[in-house]
């Protein structure tokens, strides 16, 4: 299958916390960094997922924000550490790539914030990535 996601990087589940109707899922991935994953029961029960199953976390690039400064008092859980690689700026949006370890991360964020942070490339930056909108294929 191919898919449209320009986010998709390998790992191995490391733990799954069942809840009512959703599970966590906490997946290390290849580089080394640690992502949490919200999905359905359904969905854990369907792919066999467990700890030290092989996924590919899918993130939609319009789904990971970009901070230039220190993270605190968010809720979101996954904040990958990386460097930007290239920007591509269009009237209104901008497509960033960054490398993180193990790989790179694409995110879609309109011009004036590639401006307001002063985004180049080179910068470091940390990718935001809320655990709902982290999608796992099983491998």
């Amino acid at each position: 299958m191919r898919l449209s996601i320009r986010n998709q990087i390998p790992g191995t589940i490391t733990s799954v916390t069942p809840g009512e109707a959703m599970a966590t899922v906490k997946v290390r991935l290849d580089g080394g960094q640690a992502l949490t994953s919200a999905i359905t029961l359904d969905a854990v029960e369907e792919l066999g997922l467990a700890a030290g199953s092989a996924v590919n976390a899918l993130v939609k690039s319009t789904e990971v924000s970009l901070a230039t400064g220190a993270v605190e008092g968010l809720s979101i859980r996954n904040r990958l550490p990386g460097t930007v690689s290239d920007i591509a700026t269009g009237a209104a949006m901008a497509s960033v790539k960054v490398t993180v370890e193990g790989g790179e991360l694409t995110a879609v964020i309109t011009r004036d914030a590639v401006s307001d942070l002063g985004l180049e490339v080179g910068s470091p930056v940390t990718a935001l990535i809320k655990s709902t909108e982290v999608a796992l294929a099983a491998v």
